[in-house]
């Protein structure tokens, strides 16, 4: 228990820290010094080296592909983030997929922009609006590839359809 009289202030030049979040991981972690300052940039959206993101990797304390990393679910649960975590994780492949295929059975031809409205706001916060945009891309490239839909339409005004079987 950390009381006025015996408090700790760490200063480490250049870096401000989220005391609330710092506080959190320091009472519920068991983690050194350097894991909490690296975490709290992972927290806030800065950038880690490589040999960073091997570390917290290896430990077990993030998820992602470099360099767009979330904290890991155990340290969000520690930290009573565990919605943030989610939103910012994202969900898996077949949760997109899933969406696409329902959306072109029920509603198709689709055009991407239908298929942009549907997903943009459910893929991970950690990605910005062109990796976003990219990730669609390459959800529909596989499905078209694996012929689970095929465009009707041309490259730039496609009208989506389910294949024919």
């Amino acid at each position: 228990d950390l009381s006025e009289t015996n408090r700790v202030i760490v200063k480490i030049p250049g870096q401000i820290l989220d005391e609330q979040y710092t506080m959190q991981l320091m009472r519920n972690a068991d983690l050194d010094l350097m894991q909490i300052v690296l975490l709290d940039r992972v927290q806030k959206k800065r950038r880690v080296s490589r040999e960073e993101h091997k570390q917290l990797k290896k430990a077990g304390l993030v998820e992602g592909r470099y360099p767009n990393l979330v904290v890991a679910g155990s340290v969000a649960k520690k930290t009573g983030q565990k919605a943030e975590h989610v939103r910012l994780k994202g969900f898996d492949k077949k949760y997109y997929v899933k969406l696409i295929v329902e959306l072109i059975r029920e509603h198709g031809p689709v055009s991407r922009k239908e298929i942009d409205r549907l997903l943009i706001n459910k893929l991970p916060d950690v990605l910005d609006e062109k990796q976003k945009k990219n990730k669609v891309h390459n959800l529909l490239s596989e499905l078209s590839r694996k012929q689970r839909i095929q465009n009707e339409g041309t490259r730039a005004k496609p009208r989506w359809t389910i294949a024919e079987e």
